[in-house]
């Protein structure tokens, strides 16, 4: 083996933009291409957002102004702008920032004077205006470089701060930005600063109420056992109910930074909500029954968080302020004092809630048997269990870096799974083979999970039967073949975990694998395409008569095909719920009792395909009769 030479000239110093272009995951976690809520094209929106919403909080600027399309990112904010003098530092010069001085910018999410020297160092095209009592300094860079440098001038603009960027498309590989990632982005915003204005793409975001008005605007009223608590203190809002859904689900916020992995301060509301109803019942309720089926949504405002990563999604421990209390106390005697306080003087809402805690703990206990025979059967079965063909890196493991992913491919039948497993990268790629069909589990109880053993090995392979905490893989894909009968799975899939799990779909973990339809060839060239579209537009680009395979079912696609399709270029659609969508009316709708609107939708989208089919082939004569003609 031939040694390495180690010498002075092997010691870099990088500049702050080639550092960040070439570790780009340091700064906004995983690249993507935009099909999940965490790629880092939402992260870089965010770190511009994020400098309008502290000016706003600073008590500067009530409405933003966002424009996104595919590809092309502006936010024009009305602040006191960033000093003239200072335009190119703050956003081309690494540790600069007005953030350090808590006087001007108090309990701010962004304190190290990173974010938009990231954007500007990962975006193919940046520009910054700053508009200030009557005069404007703009600048503009290419992949962080300064390219043009605008001379201060006169403006008749308010004052405030426009930029604008488009992500690096030879970082960020084929994306596209997703209007209901960035909806749901806007609506946060709103809802942690009420009274602030958004307009995104013509459409205004406003709330009045804060956490009210966002577990009002994601729950159904009917599905809600008593009305919203709405409580808030210095630096500290909390929203609280209880649905009938299964587990738990929270949104848990910190200087306006929505902490998807939680925290120190979600932990500590978790224990202080089981605390003080033991206390105001006094009765030793077992948490789970007292947390399950909890809505709850969470936001703090501290001084310099510490977060365990730069892109901010889960809290640390912290002190609130440089001389507060601990933020685990501090939320503790808030909830203790607040809650208390609402339960004695609600009476119908605390009836209600006592009444919820007890159908838990009944539930609990009627499955309890099932339960623990199923946990030692799924035990035993996974010494010999040949369903789980598991990797090695895991989402929860302490020592991974979450910015690998992980990924679980459920497939149907034993082919399909094979030639998979064969593909796939055996250290952040499992495979989870199915048994023929599973069980329509619409309006049944979570004891079939336990009874069914497919779901039950599934629900253990996934590792997510007391909550998500545990859950072993970033992306869980559901991978079933282009046919009615694959169809007809994914969809018995898909409402088994909306049933059960409905927080791996709200927080983005589910996702359909995208495999192709097609594969032509010529003796030069193949495509593989995803759609009657791409097919008719390889035609055109491989001649009139390339050799065409239509792919029936995954196990027909070979394992050196398949590596083609589960890597770097892997197609993933999430499974996405909307904003006012509850979980129980999709599953009404779609697994439900035939209902004339279900006949109405398939009857109309029946009527759409047909013409989409009958234009294609149109098209398709057309081009025919221009050639013969030629």
């Amino acid at each position: 083996m031939a040694q390495t030479i180690y010498t002075e000239d092997s010691i870099r110093s990088l500049d702050w933009r080639e550092h960040i272009r070439m570790r780009p995951g340091m700064y906004i976690g995983k690249l993507g291409d935009g099909s999940s809520p965490d790629d880092g094209i939402y992260i870089l929106v965010k770190e511009v957002i994020d400098n309008s919403i502290d000016e706003y909080f600073m008590g500067h600027g009530k409405n933003i102004e966002i424009t996104i399309t595919d590809h092309k990112v502006q936010v024009r904010d009305y602040g006191r702008g960033i000093p003239l003098g200072k335009v190119i530092d703050c956003v081309a010069k690494i540790n600069t920032g007005g953030k350090y001085d808590s006087k001007a910018f108090q309990k701010s999410v962004g304190l190290n004077g990173v974010g938009t020297k990231a954007v500007n160092a990962l975006a193919s095209y940046f520009r910054v205006e700053s508009y200030r009592e009557g005069k404007c300094k703009a600048a503009e860079f290419e992949k962080g470089e300064l390219v043009k440098d605008q001379r201060i001038s006169a403006t008749d603009e308010s004052d405030g701060t426009k930029m604008i960027f488009v992500p690096d498309n030879s970082v960020f590989r084929n994306f596209h930005f997703r209007p209901e990632f960035l909806e749901k982005q806007m609506w946060n915003y709103v809802y942690l600063n009420a009274g602030l204005t958004i307009h995104f793409n013509g459409q205004r975001f406003y709330s009045k109420n804060g956490l009210l008005d966002l577990l009002a605007h994601r729950t159904e009223e009917e599905d809600l056992r008593y009305p919203i608590i709405h409580l808030k203190g210095e630096d500290i809002e909390l929203a609280l109910t209880h649905g009938n859904q299964y587990g738990e689900e929270y949104y848990s916020f910190v200087n306006g930074q929505y902490t998807t992995q939680g925290g120190t301060h979600l932990a500590a509301l978790r224990e202080a909500i089981v605390k003080t109803l033991r206390e105001f019942y006094k009765k030793e309720f077992d948490a789970a029954d007292i947390r399950g089926s909890v809505i709850g949504a969470l936001s703090l405002r501290v001084q310099e968080p510490v977060f365990e990563s730069q892109t901010k999604t889960k809290l640390g421990s912290i002190n609130l302020g440089p001389d507060g209390p601990a933020i685990r106390t501090y939320i503790n005697d808030f909830v203790k004092k607040e809650l208390d306080n609402y339960l004695h003087k609600n009476q119908a809402t605390a009836d209600a809630l006592l009444k919820r805690i007890l159908q838990s703990e009944r539930e609990r206990k009627e499955i309890a048997g099932v339960k623990k025979l199923a946990n030692q059967r799924a035990k035993k079965a996974s010494v010999h269990n040949k369903k789980l063909r598991d990797c090695r890196v895991h989402y929860n493991d302490e020592k991974h870096d979450r910015r690998y992913e992980s990924t679980l491919f459920i497939t149907e039948g034993d082919s399909a799974s094979g030639s998979i497993t064969k593909a796939r990268d055996v250290e952040t790629q499992a495979v989870f083979s199915l048994r023929g069909k599973p069980l329509n589990v619409y309006s049944l109880t979570k004891k079939i999970v336990y009874e069914n053993e497919e779901f039950n090995l599934l629900q253990h392979a996934l590792n997510i039967e007391d909550g998500l905490e545990g859950l072993h893989y970033n992306n869980v894909v559901v991978a079933t073949d282009a046919d009615v009968d694959g169809m007809h799975i994914r969809l018995l899939l898909l409402t088994f975990f909306l049933q059960f799990f409905p927080d791996l779909v709200r927080n983005g973990h589910l996702y359909i694998l995208e495999t192709p339809l097609f594969r032509m060839r010529n003796k030069k060239e193949t495509i593989y395409c995803y759609s009657e579209e791409e097919k008719q537009s390889a035609i055109a680009r491989l001649g009139r008569n390339p050799e065409i395979t239509r792919f029936k079912g995954l196990g027909e696609i070979s394992p050196h095909e398949f590596e083609m399709f589960i890597g770097e270029n892997m197609r993933l659609e999430p499974v996405i719920l909307q904003k006012d969508a509850s979980v129980q009316k999709v599953l009404d709708y779609y697994m439900g009792k035939n209902t004339p609107e279900r006949q109405k939708f398939i009857i109309d989208n029946l009527r759409v395909e047909k013409d989409i089919i009958a234009q294609a082939i149109a098209a398709v004569q057309a081009r025919g009769e221009k050639e013969t003609a030629a």
